[in-house]
C-alpha cells in the first residue's frame, strides 16, 4: 500500500499525475480546471449554434427536424450561460482573487473541489440531455411551461436536475470567494483599496446567492407540475405560466449582471496596464457596478412586456430598465477616460479590452432600445433581441475572458504566447463576431422570429451573411485552443514585468488612483 501511495505523491505529500488534479485543493490548479471546463463546453455549446446557424442558412428545412432545431437552441443557451461563460469566470476568481489581495488560497479549499467536481455531472446531464428520445426541450433555455410542463421527455428532467446541481456549485463557491475577500486580506489591503477584480466578484458573489435560490425554487414547482399533481404553473389546475416567468425572471436578469461584472473588473484591469495610468474614478467603479447589482433585481419584468401587465407595472419596468443604464454609462465613461491621454499600446489583451468596450457599449445601446416599451413590443421575440444579447454577451462576457487569458498568460505559464496569431484571433473574432450578428438586427427589426427553422424569403440573404459570419467566429477559436497549448509548451520565457506598465500596474492595478490629473505621463521607452 504505501509504495502504492508513495508513487502518486511528490515529495512534500502532494498528489501527482491525475490525482494532482482530481484531489487539488490548491486555488490555481482548481481555477485552471474551472477554465478547460469552460472552453471545452464554449465550443460544445459553439458546436450547436453552427448547427443552427446552418440550418438557416437558406429558407426552408435542410439539416433539422423542427424539434432537433429547438434542442439545439435550448442546449446552446443552456450550456453557454452555466457550462461556458460561469466557469470561466469563477477559474478567473480562483486564480487571481488570492494573489490579488494576498492571501495564500481560497477559506475554504476542500469545498473549492467540490464546487467544481460537482459541475462535471451537470454537464454531462445537459449534453446528454440531446441525445433523449421524446421531442425538444421544452421552451427554449427559458424552459416556459406550458411546453416545459407538458413535454413528457425526460429531457427536462434531466435539464432540472442539472441547473439544480449548477446551482450548488454556484452558491457554494460564492460562499468561499465572500469569505475569502472580507477575512483573508493582507494587512492594510481596505476594501477601498482591492483591485476592481475583486470588487466585482464579490458582488458578483452576493448576487448569486440571492439569485440563484430563486431558480431553484422555480425548478422544484416546475418538478412537482410535471410529476405530483401541483399545478403552480399549469393554467388547467388552476396555475398561471406567467408566474413561471416572473419567478425565473427574477432570477434571470441578475443572472445576466452575474455574467458580466466579472468581465468589467477584467477590463479595469487591462485598460490601466496598457494606458499606462491608474483607474479613472476608481471609487465611482466601485459605487457603479453596486448600483448595478441593486438594480437588477428591480427590472426583471422587462422581459415580459407582452404578458398582458398592467400600465403601470409597464412604466415601471421601462423606467427602472432605463435606469440601469447610468452605471453602465458611468462604467464606459471611466475606462474612456483612462485610455484618455494615455500611453497606450495595442497588444492582444487590450485589442479585446478596446472592442469589449466599443461593442458591449452598442449591446448597452440596443438594449436601452429594447427598454421602450412600444418598440419592444415590437421587437419582441425577433431576431433584434438575440442581436442585443449576443452584444452583450459574447462581445462583453466572452471576449473579455479571451483578452484577460492573454493577459494572464505569462503570469500563469511563464511563457509570452504568440503576439502575432493572438492579433490574428482578434481580429478574425470580431470581424466575424460583427458579421454574424449585426445584420441580426436588420432581420429582427423586420420582424423575423427567433427560435423557428424555416423563415420567409424576404431574410435570406441577411440569413446567408450571418451563418458565414457564424462559421468563421467558431474556427477562429480554434486558433485560440492552439495559441494557448502552444504558449503552455514553451516559447519565450516572459519577463517578471510582461507588459512593461508604469511601475506596479502588471497584475493588480493598485486601486485608488493617486491624484489624478490628465497630464500627459511619460512615453513608454
Amino acid at each position: 500500500m504505501s509504495t502504492n501511495t508513495a508513487t502518486h505523491h511528490d515529495d512534500h505529500g502532494h498528489p501527482t499525475g491525475i490525482m494532482r488534479w482530481v484531489a487539488s485543493t490548491n486555488h490555481k490548479d482548481i481555477g485552471t480546471l474551472y477554465l478547460w471546463f469552460s472552453f471545452f463546453m464554449f465550443l460544445f455549446a459553439g458546436a450547436l449554434a453552427l448547427g443552427i446557424r446552418a440550418e438557416l442558412f437558406q429558407p426552408g428545412l435542410q439539416f433539422l427536424e423542427p424539434e432537433n432545431f429547438n434542442r439545439l437552441t435550448t442546449l446552446h443557451g443552456l450550456i453557454m450561460i452555466f457550462g461556458a461563460i460561469m466557469p470561466a469566470f469563477v477559474g478567473f476568481a480562483n486564480w487571481m482573487i488570492p494573489l490579488m489581495i494576498g492571501a495564500s488560497d481560497l477559506a475554504f479549499p476542500r469545498l473549492n473541489n467540490m464546487s467544481f467536481w460537482l459541475m462535471i455531472p451537470a454537464a454531462l446531464l445537459l449534453m446528454t440531455s440531446i441525445f433523449v428520445p421524446g421531442g425538444a426541450i421544452a421552451g427554449g433555455w427559458t424552459m416556459y411551461p406550458p411546453l416545459s410542463v407538458q413535454n413528457p421527455s425526460m429531457s427536462v428532467d434531466m435539464s432540472i436536475l442539472a441547473l439544480h446541481i449548477l446551482g450548488v456549485s454556484s452558491i457554494v463557491g460564492s460562499i468561499n470567494i465572500i469569505t475569502t475577500i472580507l477575512n483573508m486580506r493582507a494587512p492594510g489591503m481596505t476594501m477601498m483599496k482591492m483591485p476592481l477584480f475583486v470588487w466585482t466578484w464579490l458582488i458578483t458573489a452576493f448576487l448569486l446567492i440571492a439569485s440563484m435560490p430563486v431558480l431553484a425554487g422555480a425548478l422544484t414547482m416546475l418538478l412537482t407540475d410535471r410529476h405530483f399533481g401541483t399545478s403552480f404553473f399549469d393554467a388547467a389546475g388552476g396555475g398561471d405560466p406567467v408566474l413561471w416567468q416572473h419567478v425565473f425572471w427574477f432570477f434571470g436578469h441578475p443572472e445576466v449582471y452575474i455574467m458580466i461584472l466579472p468581465a468589467f473588473g477584467l477590463i479595469s484591469t487591462i485598460i490601466p496596464t496598457f494606458a499606462r495610468k491608474p483607474l479613472f474614478g476608481y471609487a465611482s467603479m466601485v459605487y457603479a457596478t453596486a448600483a448595478i447589482a441593486l438594480l437588477s433585481f428591480v427590472v426583471w419584468a422587462h422581459h415580459m412586456f407582452t404578458t398582458g401587465m398592467p400600465v403601470a407595472g409597464q412604466l415601471f419596468f421601462m423606467y427602472s430598465t432605463m435606469l440601469i443604464s447610468i452605471p453602465t454609462g458611468v462604467k464606459v465613461f471611466n475606462w474612456v477616460a483612462t485610455m484618455w491621454r494615455g500611453s497606450m499600446t495595442f497588444e492582444t489583451p487590450m485589442l479585446f479590452s478596446i472592442a469589449v468596450v466599443f461593442l458591449f457599449t452598442i449591446g448597452g445601446f440596443s438594449g436601452l432600445v429594447c427598454a421602450i416599451l412600444p418598440v419592444d413590443i415590437q421587437v419582441q421575440d425577433t431576431y433584434y433581441v438575440v442581436a442585443h444579447f449576443h452584444y452583450v454577451l459574447f462581445s462583453g462576457a466572452a471576449m473579455s475572458i479571451m483578452g484577460a487569458v492573454y493577459y494572464w498568460l505569462p503570469k500563469w505559464t511563464g511563457f509570452m504566447y504568440d503576439e502575432t496569431l493572438g492579433k490574428w484571433h482578434f481580429w478574425v473574432t470580431t470581424i466575424a463576431f460583427n458579421v454574424t450578428f449585426f445584420p441580426m438586427h436588420f432581420t429582427g427589426l423586420a420582424g423575423m422570429p427567433r427560435r423557428v427553422p424555416d423563415y420567409a424569403l424576404q431574410f435570406a440573404e441577411f440569413n446567408m451573411i450571418s451563418s458565414f459570419g457564424a462559421f468563421a467566429l467558431g474556427i477562429s477559436q480554434l486558433l485560440f485552443l492552439y495559441i494557448v497549448v502552444k504558449c503552455i509548451k514553451g516559447g519565450t520565457k516572459a519577463d517578471a514585468k510582461p507588459w512593461d506598465g508604469a511601475e506596479g500596474l502588471e497584475w493588480t492595478v493598485p486601486s485608488p488612483a493617486p491624484f489624478h490629473t490628465f497630464e500627459v505621463p511619460p512615453t513608454v521607452k
